[in-house]
């Protein structure tokens, strides 16, 4: 099988970046004014583009109707999208260079317009108060990853593991696939830059995060690894990922990329070979150093040093390597790999609210998943059931701004419902008390004597079978307390 040349992966491809685009130069003197002169095929990304440009209206809007927190929130998501647009133009083809400025002016105008009123429109330092891609966008990633002069393609075998962990990516565990693709990609601007420092290549960076948490942040193994990486305690110590303040560094996705950097690199200097890294990664170097003394000339491949290695060890690298593949040569496995908006944005929090009340007032907006696990990525601090104080920050994607501001203040039908929905709570399980069977007792009348109103509770916790529920003199029970 001969793989094409890989897909390159980039920001602002598809529809968030022409789409703003025409956006900008939509609301210019000069240029399209109306959706039927745009080109039938950018038409959607029209509609779209308008839609950016209505949520920055609609922040001016509030701030003059006395709501700044909402309106400074709005204005900030709109200026980061510019600032982005404005990249984008200055390396699209067709994009006229002079509208963007006029749009740009209009923006500069109106602020200046609101601060002359009073109006307080940005942060404290006169910058948008949260990292967005304006700030930390990454260079383009071109997959090459080098041991020599070698791709990171060329260094993957299709050999029948391979091939194997490929067919599983592809059927039962695609969800997992496309889930991880979704919430690396809005980690991806404050990651990727790491690996890509470290010259390592961002293929291997979603293969290992796909495969160890799925792109979840908050992530605990049975073994005690922890994080988007899944590090153990020792070596997280060992790469600088330490508690701070309380907080578990393994969780902050920049720290613990920075880590998985360190080690990946420490490891390929160790063995010269992908597969062995990779193995080292998932059952330890100490063991795998000792291997590679004994068999100082075998790569992860042969025989004798593969099945040396634990089942688990021997899936986890065909497994990850096959998830690089298909991050490098997407349409060569029938996968679509969807286009994200991925921008996002620090907002000063007008309520007292929680991540998982701000999930629910959000609701499926752009996403049949709901927003609940790419909030808790973006803000790996906070406790999703904890109320975060109105003044705050929170960092949410760009887009959903407006939505905060529709939904998720003042009077809100929907934000009702959360904030009852957050005060509720399984009920915990009664304490139990062990009770020794006396003469003369039954359990009846030991479920009376605590309080319960019947005996199919209490029998089916002691495996007393009905209709008899017969006991014995010295059983010992378990029994709630019911009063």
């Amino acid at each position: 099988m001969r793989l094409s040349k890989p897909v390159r992966h980039s920001f602002g491809r598809g529809l968030l970046g022409v789409g703003l685009l025409l956006g900008l130069c939509a609301c210019s003197d000069e240029g399209p004014k109306t959706p039927e002169e745009v080109p039938p095929d950018l038409e959607p990304l029209y509609v779209m583009a308008r839609e950016y440009r209505q949520d920055y209206e609609k922040g001016l809007e509030r701030i003059i109707d006395g709501d700044e927190v909402a309106g400074r929130a709005l204005l900030i998501s709109a200026t980061d999208r510019i600032a982005v647009a404005a990249k984008l133009c200055a390396n699209t083809r067709g994009c006229e260079m002079g509208l963007f400025v006029t749009s740009m002016t209009q923006v500069a105008a109106d602020r200046q317009a609101l601060t002359l009123a009073g109006h307080e429109v940005e942060g404290d330092d006169g910058e948008a108060s949260g990292p967005s891609l304006s700030s930390s966008e990454p260079r383009l990633s071109n997959g090459s990853f080098h041991l020599g002069e070698t791709e990171l393609g060329d260094l993957i075998p299709l050999n029948v593991e391979v091939r194997a962990a490929l067919n599983d990516w592809l059927t039962w565990n695609r969800p997992q696939l496309m889930q991880s693709y979704e919430q690396y990609q809005f980690l991806r601007p404050y990651i990727v830059p790491v690996y890509e420092e470290a010259g390592l290549p961002e293929a291997l960076l979603f293969a290992i995060m796909a495969k160890e948490s799925g792109g979840k942040v908050h992530a605990y193994s049975r073994a005690g690894a922890v994080g988007p990486l899944q590090f153990m305690s020792h070596t997280a110590r060992r790469y600088g990922l330490y508690s701070q303040n309380g907080f578990d560094m393994r969780l902050d996705p920049v720290a613990a990329t920075r880590a998985n950097a360190a080690y990946v690199t420490d490891q390929l200097e160790a063995f010269d070979d992908l597969g062995l890294a990779l193995a080292a990664y998932n059952s330890g170097e100490s063991r795998m150093r000792r291997l590679h003394r004994k068999l100082p000339d075998a790569d992860f491949w042969d025989p004798r040093m593969h099945y040396e290695l634990p089942t688990e060890t021997r899936n986890y690298v065909p497994q990850t390597l096959a998830a690089a593949l298909i991050f490098l040569y997407p349409e060569e496995f029938g996968i679509e790999f969807p286009d994200y908006e991925t921008l996002s944005t620090t907002i000063i929090l007008a309520e007292d609210i929680s991540i998982g009340e701000l999930t629910i007032c959000l609701g499926e907006t752009d996403n049949p998943h709901g927003w609940f696990r790419t909030l808790r990525n973006l803000n790996p601090r906070l406790k999703p059931a904890v109320r975060s104080k109105a003044g705050e920050t929170m960092v949410i994607p760009s887009r959903l701004v407006s939505v905060y501001a529709d939904r998720c203040l003042g009077e809100s039908p929907v934000l009702d419902v959360a904030r009852l929905l957050h005060d509720a709570d399984f009920p915990e399980q009664p304490p139990v008390v062990h009770y020794k069977v006396r003469r003369g007792d039954t359990l009846a009348k030991i479920a009376a004597s605590h309080g319960c109103r019947g005996v199919r509770d209490l029998a089916a916790i002691n495996g007393i079978e009905p209709p008899d529920f017969v006991i014995h003199v010295g059983q010992r029970l378990s029994v709630p307390t019911c009063q």
